[in-house]
């Protein structure tokens, strides 16, 4: 893209101050990036990438599973721990002085050192979300910290390779998901590190080492003599440079998220280095499905590199596989721009069916592993995944869920538990899940009435009322209709009152209604009041918290 076309793009985006800053820091300018993009119909540009269709693949999938894994889960004390160590005060700055020492002498680059990651088995936990009905597994590329958990020839010194497991983490998980028939994804998260790390700059306001400097600005000449001696932490911080506005508050600017409001723009060396090590991921793993933990696309509005990645992902695989068959995810995105990639919700998902795939990412727990949550019970149940998939694919969704990793490489019990259960309530019931595609309505009940204020952006998840067997959802395959109530009615006399003789929705006459897990025939009555379905018997197991029949018209 020629600089005056992006800074013309700009201009309808940014306030006139920002591009002034933008420009005079010669944002655009500078050496070319190395990595070339695949020839081919798409563009780097946002109305070139509208021309994008999700694959049937992934709209059949619906169900995936996340490994975000990285240096992060070896202290097991929860997300962002590579930030708020540095932030005095905080719970994982008083965890780490506990553990590891003052942060301007044991700083994350030496935890990163201390991660071994000796008990990981990528074929086992693959196989067991297999079993578990996931249809793809993603895996963590690099988060926020900046560390490539692959070989990387970009970041090469602070990769997975190199430091810490001294494994290539990447192309195990590749390697374990396609021996298991799944799609592959990557999620990558890096470009934040310029921002995200500014607390690494810091030092602590009081006590014994008052004023005394976090590593965070420390250089290749700092390291002589110590265990990375020859290595460059800027290369992995990226913390030479002037701080954000207002980057001494602990709580994060979301617009700074954006690249606006103040904040330290990046600089040409960062942005070639984040497009590079992307287009390298990509050629050298061939993922199926590239998330990125970003509104929009990495860097934008400050730099056309995610443009650029999009467009070399979606001409590759053109140019491979003669059609499109990757996802590419991005969150926040306004309309147009749902067109040019699949829209992820965070947390959180929609209210109402929506006319293109998308996808809520979330957790059994938080991001990176937290012995806390485990301690106190406090992981999502199979219910509440269970409830959650039935409610997102009913309005054209799909669910990627993280199971968090310990820095062993293994999962807990109680996750073992809650992914076996999965797959239990799955192996009874993933017919109504499974290549479906949403109804006329996605279903009824007064748990989505009172959901409908919920932002669709993200982290409204449990902000609503609690599912309840009123709360039903349909899905349609092959001319049948599934309707899924969630939970179990007392009296066994499931009634949804969408599908009453006069029904809108459905004219037809119902000829028989199956009981999904077995394939057994129910009475049932249809009225003005609604369909009444007599249920069988209730079993004995924990399974009917989603109940789903076969509905023939």
């Amino acid at each position: 893209m020629k600089r005056r076309t992006l800074i013309k793009g700009l201009a309808a985006t940014l306030p006139s101050l920002w591009l002034t800053r933008a420009l005079g820091n010669s944002l655009f300018e500078g050496q070319p990036l190395n990595e070339p993009i695949a020839n081919g119909p798409f563009k780097p540009t946002w109305e070139s990438l509208q021309n994008y269709k999700t694959p049937e693949w992934f709209r059949d999938a619906k169900f995936g599973i996340w490994a975000h894994w990285g240096p992060q889960c070896q202290p097991e004390a929860g997300d962002w721990y590579a930030r708020n160590m540095y932030q005095e005060g905080s719970p994982q700055y008083k965890f780490h002085l506990e553990k590891y020492g003052h942060p301007s002498k044991f700083g994350f680059k030496d935890v990163i050192n201390e991660w071994k990651a000796e008990n990981w088995d990528p074929e086992a936990l693959v196989s067991l979300y297999k079993s578990a009905g996931a249809q793809y597994f993603m895996a963590l590329a690099n988060h926020h910290d900046n560390f490539d958990l692959y070989d990387s020839k970009y970041q090469a010194h602070w990769n997975s390779t190199k430091i810490g497991p001294k494994k290539d983490l990447i192309g195990g998980w590749a390697k374990a998901a396609r021996n298991n028939g799944l799609p592959f994804g990557v999620s990558v998260h890096a470009s934040h590190a310029w921002r995200w790390y500014e607390v690494a700059q810091r030092s602590d306001k009081t006590g014994p080492y008052q004023g005394i400097p976090y590593d965070g600005k420390l250089t290749k000449a700092s390291g002589k003599g110590k265990w990375w001696d020859g290595l460059d932490p800027q290369d992995l911080y990226a913390q030479n440079h002037p701080l954000s506005k207002n980057s001494l508050d602990d709580n994060f600017d979301v617009e700074q998220w954006n690249w606006s409001n103040g904040v330290c723009l990046p600089s040409n060396a960062y942005i070639d280095k984040f497009y590079n090590r992307t287009i390298e991921l990509i050629n050298k793993y061939n993922p199926d499905v590239v998330y990125f933990d970003d509104d929009r696309l990495p860097l934008w509005p400050a730099s056309d590199a995610g443009l650029r990645i999009a467009a070399h992902l979606y001409n590759k695989s053109i140019k491979e596989h003669g059609d499109l068959r990757v996802v590419l995810n991005g969150k926040k995105l306004n309309e147009k721009q749902r067109k040019a990639m699949v829209w992820d919700i965070e947390r959180g998902q929609a209210n109402q069916i929506q006319p293109l795939p998308w996808q809520t990412d979330t957790c059994i727990g938080g991001w990176h592993y937290d012995r806390a949550l485990y301690e106190r019970d406090g992981y999502k149940s199979a219910k509440t995944i269970i409830q959650t998939l039935v409610d997102i694919v009913s309005k054209n969704g799909n669910l990627m869920l993280n199971i968090p990793v310990r820095g062993d490489g293994t999962i807990d019990e109680k996750e073992r538990k809650i992914v076996e259960d999965i797959g239990r309530w799955m192996k009874a019931n993933s017919e109504s899940i499974f290549a479906t595609r949403p109804w006329k309505i996605f279903g009824e009940g007064p748990a989505q009435e009172a959901a409908t204020h919920l932002s669709e952006q993200g982290f409204n998840e449990g902000k609503g009322k609690e599912f309840t067997y009123e709360d039903i959802r349909f899905a349609t395959k092959d001319g049948i209709l599934y309707a899924t109530a969630m939970g179990w009615p007392e009296d066994g006399k499931l009634v949804i009152k969408s599908l009453a003789r006069n029904s809108e929705y459905l004219t037809k006459e119902i000829r028989k209604i199956e009981w999904l897990p077995t394939k057994q025939s129910l009475n049932f009555e249809r009225n003005e009041n609604g369909l009444l379905i007599s249920l069988p018997e209730k079993a004995s197991d924990d399974l009917t918290y989603a109940n789903a029949v076969k509905i023939f018209s």
